[in-house]
């Protein structure tokens, strides 16, 4: 028995230095060459992070230019929807000493539940009239589109449901929206997923046989200047077979004459378009103690804890990923236990970040932006140290004064919350969810 208590010691000394290196080389990269006084003499027991994207993954999850345009605009922004404070005694700040700062890894489970998910963002550069992306469902299904008018000339874009069957079809759409078309991408992705995430619906299609009609009747209303986006995420029930086709056509165009001769278009080389199953994600784990268990962090987008869903591009057959999970309706659900508050934050590891959330906390319900005190954030995250990625990789982070975080609430323990949440477009990933006691 002493042998063993007396190998973990060892193993626990051994990996204490490890990270406090991996901690110092963080500070290393992001500038600071005087680590915070005493740091090395508490147990520093986990790494920081602050930059996780890799190139692939960046390249699809926000069109070309939008970083261009964002820092642009972020040089005179607030560096943090919440700055971290470590023992500056500045009002309104979060408190942690050395020992408070580390995270682990929360352990989770994750099912994939739901119906069907249409996914259209390829092409997403759309240089010509076509077909951008259909397929034929029935039951639940949610469509979500995502093109820029890459042409010379004011566009359209819309979905339209088409009846190929032998009887009418009712779709009921519960949910969904869009924000108005525009050249700032970032406000185009918060403003849909607000859009999304305020409010449910209860609309009444009727499709009867052999006709066509319109997913939202104000898409053929909507026009795309040259350069702008179009971002929109619908849920609805179809109660026979309807096939759901996504089309850029002319602004002056019938979009439902224009579909009879509409080809469908190539997609371009990153692929994002397909039919995924199960288009809801729920995230549980056992129930988090904040008097115990201390900061957690729940990692999503990530590909590694949170895996990219992988479907079928029904226009040909062929196998694709949905890198970042786009579409996906996480529903975050980890019960709380123990007398302490808990504090929940969204923070974003890949670069600049807009969009939206909804908590649900037994009868309350709260439409959160993340982040809330301005348009955008994560433009300040740095690039991490190999050594601080490899530690990532084992479930090992740190806060730092550098973290930014954009608070979610603070609940009680006896009545969990639960958070929806999608990945916004145009913004990067992944993000961690961050659980802590409210008071430390």
């Amino acid at each position: 028995m002493w042998v063993e208590e007396k190998g973990v010691f060892d193993k626990m000394k051994r990996w204490k230095a490890r990270i406090a290196a991996c901690f110092f080389a963080t500070l290393a990269s992001m500038g600071v060459t005087n680590p915070p006084a005493g740091a090395e003499r508490h147990g520093i027991d986990e790494a920081s992070t602050t930059r996780v994207t890799t190139d692939e993954a960046r390249a699809v999850h926000e069109p070309q230019g939008t970083r261009l345009l964002g820092r642009g605009r972020q040089q005179e922004a607030e560096p943090y929807s919440v700055r971290l404070n470590f023992g500056t005694g500045l009002p309104g700040a979060l408190r942690f000493n050395e020992a408070q700062r580390a995270m682990r890894e929360w352990n989770v489970e994750t099912e994939d539940t739901g119906g069907t998910l249409l996914f259209s963002d390829s092409p997403e550069y759309v240089t010509e009239d076509g077909i951008l992306y259909e397929d034929t469902i029935t039951g639940d299904a949610r469509i979500l589109y995502y093109h820029l008018n890459n042409t010379s000339v004011r566009k359209k874009v819309a979905v339209v449901l088409q009846n190929e069957g032998d009887s009418s079809v009712v779709v009921r759409v519960t949910r969904g929206g869009a924000s108005r078309p525009s050249s700032d991408y970032l406000e185009v992705g918060k403003g849909t997923q607000l859009a999304y995430f305020q409010t449910k619906r209860d609309d009444m299609l009727y499709v009867q046989r052999g006709a066509r009609r319109l997913l939202e009747s104000e898409m053929n209303h909507t026009v795309l200047e040259p350069g702008q986006l179009v971002y929109g995420v619908y849920d609805f029930h179809a109660d026979g077979p309807v096939k759901v086709s996504v089309l850029m056509y002319p602004a002056t165009a019938d979009p439902l004459k224009f579909i009879s001769s509409a080809r469908v278009l190539p997609k371009d080389e990153q692929r994002l378009r397909g039919t995924f199953q199960g288009m809801n994600r729920v995230i549980s784990s056992k129930p988090y103690n904040p008097d115990k268990d201390g900061v957690v962090y729940i990692p999503i987008g990530d590909n590694r804890q949170d895996v990219f869903r992988t479907g079928v591009d029904a226009t040909d057959g062929s196998t694709v990923t949905n890198v970042g999970n786009y579409g996906v309706l996480y529903r975050i659900q980890i019960p709380t236990t123990g007398r302490e508050n808990t504090r929940y934050f969204l923070s974003p590891l890949g670069g600049v970040y807009a969009g939206a959330m909804r908590a649900e906390s037994g009868t309350h319900r709260r439409l959160l932006e993340t982040p809330a005190t301005r348009p955008y954030f994560g433009d300040q995250t740095l690039p991490e140290a190999p050594n601080v990625a490899q530690a990532r990789e084992e479930g090992l982070l740190f806060l730092t004064q550098y973290t930014e975080l954009s608070d979610l609430g603070t609940y009680a323990s006896a009545q969990p919350v639960q958070f929806e949440y999608s990945p916004p477009g145009a913004s990067n990933l992944p993000v961690n969810i961050i659980l802590m006691p409210e008071h430390k």
